[in-house]
């Protein structure tokens, strides 16, 4: 369809010469890392959105994607530098490049929709309202991608987990994380446009960003029931976890015996111990299962620990509820484990690659089927064992079970010293924003914490020390907007804004080209 006039018809073009374009990705890059923790300084996430899409503006394809790389790569190495604490470079390059690369690659939808649609939709509300709508759906789309593919992805880079310390959190107990992410990026979006197209003019164009700063400011919390209370504790023992630690038998088990001792004679209704928190499956171990049984008796509460577990040859991450008698009939298997972390897929070609790095991943864990929930005198518990936290449908899945709090395992002890366990941590308290659940996260190593449902912090454990937390959890009942709608928000904004980039195309195919810088 041709356009009315010769500057409509234009594609869009590049806001920035290439060379420019380059190092302002960069310092996307860069403060969108800060965003995060341990700098957490979450304000920052819009800056560094804005950089990624003024650096994307008019771009064509193969610049989208050197725009994108210089982004995506440089963003990961820095997010997820902890990576090389143990294993070296190696690991940390590969994950960088790998994620890097998807994202750029799921960058360029957005470089072509800054292209398409000014052409296809010419008119003032499309340029303000139209283009920011579906640029921002394709930002979650990216992160859509990103974090399930390959290997079941990572969605660890998600801009709305960013803004757990922030006043924009509640929304995603509305919308979902993804939701946040779609407005933080509509507001950045749209105020590119405003001062593109110099909408200050237009003082009624002003009033939608206006709504939509009120909305992410000032939206409350998604009411959820408070259904009673349950005495938890959470025992980090500070053992010798990490993969390479040097360690005595039973060492592991000692040092998280030693920090419930303390809890001996307290009135308690859960002890939980985090993951890695066993020395071996104490369903083949008799001498684990006795100290379990033992544990159990002493403080006369079911003990939720965790431990590898081998069935029908194959191994399991596996949390189980042990009881005073010395039975687990409640368990839960990790249902994602870590890809070159937890098993090696398609082994034989990486361990061509790099044998020595592949040949330290010995055991290869198999994904849990099995509900990721746990009851306790007539209380349903969801689980989360370590990075399982990121995953929404693990999450989503105790909720729908009934979940009236959540338990979050996990092992730091390979990351000490980096901010691996804060940005885990801050993910935890997402959660607990999102879903109106109080959450228990317990480390190995720390930080350990008690999460009350609006995220606010009730105890917590300093790294690096052996303690245990014992509180009044709350308990509450009631599915979040965000919980329910996720999901379908999250399919909506995929193939709604990939729908709408199709139909600029369409509808832009047709205009008279003109050159425009790479």
């Amino acid at each position: 369809m041709a356009t009315t006039s010769a500057n409509a018809a234009a594609p869009e073009r590049a806001l920035l010469p290439l060379w420019a374009a380059v190092p302002t990705a960069a310092l996307g890059a860069l403060l969108m890392n800060l965003a995060y923790p341990g700098a957490a300084v979450w304000a920052l996430a819009f800056p560094a959105t804005a950089l990624v899409l003024v650096a994307l503006i008019g771009r064509r394809f193969g610049g989208a994607l050197l725009v994108g790389l210089v982004y995506g790569i440089l963003f990961f190495a820095l997010l997820v530098s902890w990576t090389s604490r143990y294993l070296g470079p190696i690991p940390w390059a590969a994950l960088s490049v790998v994620e890097g690369g998807l994202t750029a690659i799921a960058l360029v939808p957005i470089a072509l929709a800054y292209r398409w649609l000014p052409r296809a939709f010419p008119g003032a509300a499309g340029r303000v309202l139209g283009l920011p709508t579906v640029v921002a759906a394709l930002w979650v789309g990216r992160e859509l991608f990103v974090g399930s593919w390959p290997y079941g992805g990572f969605p660890w880079a998600r801009i709305g987990m960013s803004q757990a310390e922030s006043p924009l959190a509640p929304i995603s107990s509305w919308l979902g994380v993804s939701g946040l992410s779609f407005l933080m990026v509509l507001l950045v979006a749209m105020l590119i446009e405003l001062v593109r197209t110099r909408g200050w003019r237009r003082p009624l164009v002003l009033l939608v960003p206006a709504v939509l700063v009120v909305v992410l400011l000032f939206t409350p919390l998604f009411p959820t029931m408070s259904s009673g209370s349950m005495r938890i504790a959470a025992v980090q023992g500070n053992g010798p976890t990490g993969y390479f630690d040097e360690r005595e038998p039973f060492s592991v088990i000692q040092a998280q015996t030693d920090a419930t001792v303390p809890l001996y004679g307290e009135d308690v209704d859960l002890v939980v111990w985090p993951e890695g928190s066993l020395d071996a499956d104490p369903f083949e171990n008799a001498a684990i299962a006795r100290r379990m049984t033992l544990v159990s008796n002493r403080i006369d509460a079911p003990l939720l620990a965790n431990a590898a577990t081998a069935r029908d040859d194959l191994y399991f991450n596996t949390s189980k509820l042990w009881t005073a008698d010395g039975t687990a009939t409640q368990t839960h298997d990790k249902r994602h484990p870590v890809p070159f972390g937890e098993y090696v897929p398609d082994r034989a070609f990486f361990n061509a690659l790099a044998p020595d790095l592949i040949g330290l991943i010995q055991r290869e864990y198999t994904p849990g089927s099995n509900p990721p929930i746990v009851e306790v005198d007539g209380v349903a518990i969801g689980l989360a064992i370590c990075f399982d936290v990121i995953y929404d449908d693990v999450i989503r899945e105790g909720l729908n079970d009934g979940a009236e709090v959540l338990v979050f395992q996990t092992n730091n002890a390979d990351f000490r010293g980096t901010d691996e366990n804060l940005q885990q941590l801050s993910f935890a308290r997402m959660r607990a924003i999102e879903t109106g659940r109080s959450v228990v996260n317990v480390s190995t190593v720390g930080t350990s914490q008690v999460i009350r449902s609006d995220g606010s912090t009730m105890a917590s454990l300093d790294a690096g020390k052996a303690g245990a937390l014992l509180e009044d959890v709350e308990l509450r009942s009631g599915l979040t907007a965000g919980v329910v709608l996720g999901p379908w928000i999250q399919q909506f904004l995929l193939w709604g804004g990939l729908g709408a980039l199709l139909l600029g195309w369409w509808r832009a195919r047709g205009t008279t080209p003109r050159s425009s810088r790479g």
